[in-house]
């Protein structure tokens, strides 16, 4: 036990240093009831620079992300619904974790160990974000909850053998983050008892003008540090084909204006994906540390953020198939281009394609994908006097 003057001597410390340590807070709510009448638990994080995170234990799903702008000015810039009903009715992979396979299998199928296998197709003639079921449409188990210098909540998932059609009962952790550096990191992990294919992956879509807000995001300026990137069919499977972004509306080293050529209807693959839906190479495989993903910043609110993860692709998509008939927490219509989608992951279909990373995962390793979101909110810090 410490001593009366250890406790003083600390205290000290901490004056001296500015004041006692600022801690995140995490505390837990309720969320609602699914049809089937099971209470649905939510989680928010909350640190002392104005930043909060609500998740909720259907899908794992970010449901609220509040951030201050450069004038102080809080906004929700996660879309998403107000309510569970809309979620189930209504599903729209908003800001839900993806899988078991996220992105999409050709024609919802794989080879694993000289067998093939059959998952639900549910993307034309494609299967997309683990099939009609995915990782995104189950319920979670609240773990763990903490509060302190990062709050964190761990939800849990245990895939059973054959669901979807995916072999291996697939035990899988979502831990969410807060730190006081504005730091939201979101990182999965998974276990196996039999060979299986897995590519987790999170679907927040961000308008940093504040989710429903009438800028939409094709004002958000992007960068992304890739060389190349993966062209596509017509069904939005890659070619297998690694392709230089030089000369093409997909080069983002330099940053850019997602609505500078986001219609260039010159580009064949613009015209199929209706806007950018595609894999950007980052590198070659998963890597023991985190590198640089993305780069995003709005001009209008002074928000944005750098994203970076282990992963070797990332999947930028720029809303292209809202039709106007979602509405928000806001109340407001989403419309094409009100948000954008930055995904860290292997590549689509890589269980299919021989030149990409594996997808594989066998009994006794641990799949993770571990992504931060280093929030920025174009606030000038202020100087103690």
């Amino acid at each position: 036990m410490a001593t009366k003057s250890a406790l003083l001597m600390a205290a000290a410390a901490a004056c001296a240093l500015g004041g006692t340590a600022e801690a995140a807070t995490a505390k837990r709510g309720s969320f609602g009831k699914l049809a089937d009448g099971r209470e649905v638990a939510s989680v928010t994080l909350a640190n002392s620079r104005g930043v909060s995170v609500t998740m909720i234990a259907y899908g794992a799903t970010i449901q609220s992300l509040v951030m201050p702008d450069r004038n102080g000015r809080k906004a929700d810039v996660a879309l998403g619904y107000d309510n569970i009903g809309l979620y189930e009715t209504k599903p729209q992979y908003f800001g839900g974790i993806v899988g078991r396979f996220g992105n999409r299998l050709a024609e919802g199928r794989f080879k694993l160990d000289g067998r093939t296998y059959q998952t639900p197709v549910n993307n034309g003639k494609n299967a997309l974000h683990g099939g009609t079921r995915g990782s995104d449409k189950v319920l979670w188990d609240v773990v763990s909850v903490k509060s302190g210098p990062t709050a964190s909540v761990t939800f849990r998932y245990v895939s059973r053998d054959g669901e979807m059609g995916y072999p291996g009962t697939l035990t899988v952790d979502a831990i969410h983050s807060l730190d006081e550096k504005n730091h939201l990191t979101i990182e999965y992990r998974a276990t196996t008892d039999k060979a299986t294919v897995i590519n987790l992956t999170n679907h927040n879509y961000w308008n940093l003008s504040g989710e429903g807000s009438s800028n939409g995001a094709m004002g958000h300026v992007v960068t992304i540090p890739a060389d190349t990137y993966l062209p596509t069919d017509d069904g939005a499977i890659p070619t297998g084909e690694f392709k230089s972004v030089t000369g093409t509306v997909f080069d983002f080293r330099k940053p850019r204006a997602v609505g500078d050529r986001v219609r260039d209807a010159s580009d064949q693959q613009i015209v199929w994906g209706r806007g950018y839906d595609h894999n950007w190479v980052i590198g070659r495989q998963v890597i023991a540390g985190q590198q640089l993903m993305a780069r995003v910043q709005d001009p209008a609110s002074g928000r944005g953020f750098e994203l970076w993860s282990n992963q070797p692709g990332l999947q930028f998509y720029s809303g292209n198939f809202f039709d106007a008939t979602s509405h928000g927490k806001s109340g407001k219509i989403y419309r094409m281009g009100d948000a954008i989608v930055m995904e860290p992951q292997n590549f689509p279909d890589a269980p299919n394609q021989k030149g990409f990373p594996s997808a594989r995962l066998d009994p006794g390793q641990t799949y993770r994908n571990v992504m931060t979101y280093r929030l920025t909110t174009g606030q000038v810090a202020k100087k103690k006097r």
